[in-house]
């Protein structure tokens, strides 16, 4: 199913890279706007090829990544691989290390359609032409989207294993709190045994569909032109792969902050919810994540300085009317769209939910109650976590989640790899030794 490629990665010099902490930066649609003023006071700051700051941003970025290239900031390898990149973490409250174990290679640009690589959430046109004209105008990737792939052997682990006996580099913490080191395969014989184990294989989109869709939008654009082989390298897209059987893998919850309830006092929006809802007050909004959690269709509620357990009525539940699959409807998250955004608040439908600026997202549980406290929302809305066979019920069933349901934590940084689609690339001599045939 999915044709993976190495590539000739462009990384930062050895000089530069003995200090990666200095050049690395978060994703372009999670760094905060005190995060980028910060690093955009560092010139050579991965920041300023992901998310350029100028009057027109994609020509600065043209403009740094050559002088980068011809000053040797950047340098490409001299020869094709996979990388190796794993991420130690712990989460809060826990003394446990994680380790989420994957690798960055290319992958082809997959329609939706061709049922390859599967998405479980819509996009918006905005951030999609934003991330295809920086794509367009530098033909670089400059991080990577994460994907997952389901292996119960595990059998790519153990080359990934022995990759990272020796790291190219690694940062002490990155923003997030997380420890990145990568790695690089280069045996033919490893290279090809990953793209066997991933042709057999779907792989699920789980973050980076904007910047995924903005890979499939420039390669729509260059096979307009005809004359076209279909291994250019901007049939390519640059992803991180990781195993969904792994325990390292990790889905945090995003809470909903009401900034409104329209037309409503905290009274009747209570009485409204009783239709739907057993409705049981609870002394300790502290205790709400772990009230609910584990149980279906249970959710908390903090209005008006009082916490609440919300447990959908079985009965209810068959009132749950969207044109959507069944396996998007057995979510906690669609239960809480349609009985309380729709029923009781009255923003109607998936679509207008996406764009009713009276709702947050938040994934900090304190914060949700602190903003409430202050004023700055009505109410919170506490939820689980998804689950990873959630996440693959709903994919494999064709449909897509209600906004923000999932937050794969932690996220990949920008800065650790770079990816090269530009025609030049095409000269690769190591290429077609890795090429499988097109359609």
């Amino acid at each position: 199913m999915a044709e993976i490629q190495p590539l000739r990665g462009w990384r930062y010099n050895p000089t530069l890279s003995a200090d990666i902490d200095q050049y690395v930066s978060p994703l372009f649609d999670v760094v905060s706007a005190k995060q980028r003023e910060a690093l955009y006071r560092n010139p050579l700051n991965s920041i300023h090829l992901s998310v350029p700051q100028a009057q027109d941003p994609a020509a600065a970025a043209v403009t740094r990544l050559q002088e980068w290239q011809a000053t040797g900031i950047l340098r490409q390898d001299q020869l094709p691989g996979i990388y190796a990149y794993y991420q130690y973490f712990r989460l809060p409250g826990s003394s446990r290390e994680y380790c989420r174990k994957g690798f960055m290679c290319h992958i082809r640009a997959y329609d939706w359609a061709e049922d390859v690589v599967l998405r479980h959430e819509n996009t918006l046109p905005a951030s999609v032409n934003d991330r295809a004209e920086l794509l367009a105008r530098t033909q670089l990737q400059t991080s990577a989207t994460h994907g997952l792939y389901r292996d119960e052997d595990f059998e790519l682990e153990t080359y990934l294993d022995e990759a990272m006996r020796s790291p190219l580099y690694e940062t002490e913490e990155d923003y997030q709190g997380a420890r990145d080191v990568l790695a690089v395969i280069q045996d033919a014989a490893v290279i090809r045994r990953f793209q066997e184990v991933l042709a057999a294989r779907q792989v699920i989109l789980a973050d980076g569909h904007h910047r995924y869709e903005g890979s499939l939008a420039y390669r729509h654009a260059r096979a307009a032109t005809g004359n076209t082989t279909g291994h250019e390298p901007w049939n390519y897209h640059l992803m991180y792969l990781t195993n969904a059987a792994a325990d390292d893998l990790r889905i945090l919850a995003t809470h909903r902050l009401l900034l409104d309830i329209p037309g409503l006092t905290g009274k009747e929006m209570l009485e409204r919810l009783e239709e739907y809802f057993t409705v049981l007050p609870k002394e300790n909004a502290n205790d709400l994540p772990e009230i609910i959690a584990g149980k279906r269709w249970a959710l908390g509620l903090y209005l008006d300085g009082q916490a609440y357990k919300l447990r959908l009525k079985p009965e209810a539940h068959a009132l749950l009317d969207w044109d959507t699959t069944e396996e998007v409807k057995n979510l906690d998250l669609t239960v809480l769209h349609f009985f309380i955004i729709e029923k009781v608040l009255g923003i109607v439908g998936p679509d207008n939910q996406r764009t009713w600026p009276g709702v947050a997202y938040v994934r900090n549980f304190t914060e949700c109650l602190q903003r409430v406290d202050r004023g700055e929302a009505r109410a919170a809305l506490i939820v689980n976590e998804v689950t990873m066979g959630e996440v693959e019920a709903v994919c494999h069933s064709g449909a897509v989640m209600p906004p923000k349901s999932t937050f794969f934590y932690p996220k990949t940084i920008g800065g650790f790899l770079f990816s090269s689609i530009a025609d030049e690339e095409t000269g690769n001599l190591f290429a077609r030794i890795f090429q499988a045939p097109t359609a």
